[in-house]
């Protein structure tokens, strides 16, 4: 019989590239979601697997639904992708976000424990853990210290999902994600805002990008990637957690150089810190400026992870390199906004 996986947050980036490769391999892919998602659906339409996924209303806060999907199908696995994702949300939802990213990880191994049949879990954990980073790179026994409701509702899923694994002797695990992107990433993001916001000035629908912390570092990878090393994990003989990155960091400055060169702008940075700019060397216009707005309350300066273990176990490496990467999503934009 075919494997049947459910994927909550199905909607989101890492659900439809996870879905696609779970569906290539035979899977049978319950597509959970919470129902004002329902009609969110662009992501799975672009990868052309809308109508391969059986859709159910899941709420991460509610156990009854939790227990009713687990009941109505016999599943293999389960990756628990769904969360309240935008660190900066979650400064002013701080709650709601511990209930759905935190707690809800809770809701779902308490049902899984009490099952007669015991699925695989994985729990996408968050880079964001390691917060104000107190070693680099940052490895499996790095301390943990987060900064953002987000992250410490990340690292309370974090730890029961051990807890459940080492307790219970389920199959449990978790993997700390570094930032992955794609064209399929929400336009939230700092790098798909770029990209979109750079389409937009291409196009004559917008005269100027805002953006924070541009000195920022980030250890940037693609999506797709990251979703084959996520099933890669339930697929081992042991269960344990991995770090899933490139190894390789970026500073929002330097995504924000080489996207440029995608739109065919010929571009200088003027002036200091919250003053800086980015101008056309054409005309002098500015297309990119600091807003204060954009920063967090407590910034995460520069995340890059170690992933020897995992390429060792798993044997899993990135595929795209960071300049690809750039490309693929400016292009894809420039695509949708300039009709190209």
């Amino acid at each position: 019989m075919n494997k049947i996986a459910l994927i909550t947050g199905i909607s989101g980036q890492d659900g439809a590239y996870l879905g696609k490769l779970l569906l290539d391999k035979g899977y049978t892919v319950i597509g959970a979601d919470r129902r004002s998602a329902r009609d969110d659906k662009w992501r799975l339409r672009n990868l052309g697997i809308e109508n391969r996924i059986i859709i159910e209303d899941f709420e991460l806060s509610e156990i009854s639904q939790i227990i009713r999907i687990f009941n109505k199908y016999k599943i293999s696995e389960v990756y628990n992708l769904a969360a309240q994702s935008f660190v900066g949300s979650s400064f002013v939802n701080p709650i709601s976000t511990s209930d759905v990213t935190g707690i809800g990880v809770l809701r779902i191994l308490e049902v899984i424990r009490n099952l007669k049949y015991k699925p695989k879990f994985y729990q996408a954990s968050s880079s964001e853990m390691f917060g104000a980073v107190l070693e680099s790179p940052q490895k499996m026994t790095t301390p943990f210290n987060p900064v953002s409701p987000y992250a410490i509702a990340k690292l309370f899923a974090h730890y029961t999902t051990i807890n459940y694994r080492k307790a219970y002797d389920m199959f449990a695990v978790s993997g700390i994600c570094f930032n992955h992107e794609s064209p399929l990433r929400g336009e939230d993001f700092i790098t798909r805002k770029i990209t979109t916001g750079l389409s937009k000035i291409k196009a004559g629908l917008l005269d100027c990008l805002e953006v924070g912390n541009i000195d920022a570092k980030r250890d940037w990878g693609f999506a797709g990637d990251y979703v084959n090393a996520m099933w890669l994990m339930l697929q081992q003989k042991k269960a344990r957690d991995y770090i899933i990155a490139t190894g390789k960091t970026y500073t929002v400055r330097q995504f924000i150089n080489e996207a440029v060169k995608h739109f065919g702008f010929n571009t200088y940075w003027v002036g200091k810190n919250e003053n800086e700019k980015l101008k056309l060397k054409k005309n002098n216009k500015v297309i990119i400026k600091i807003n204060k707005k954009f920063y967090r309350p407590n910034e995460v300066n520069k995340l890059l992870g170690d992933t020897s273990l995992t390429e060792k176990h798993l044997k899993w490496k990135p595929t795209v390199e960071f300049k690809s990467l750039v490309q693929m999503m400016s292009l894809s934009d420039l695509k949708i906004f300039n009709k190209l």
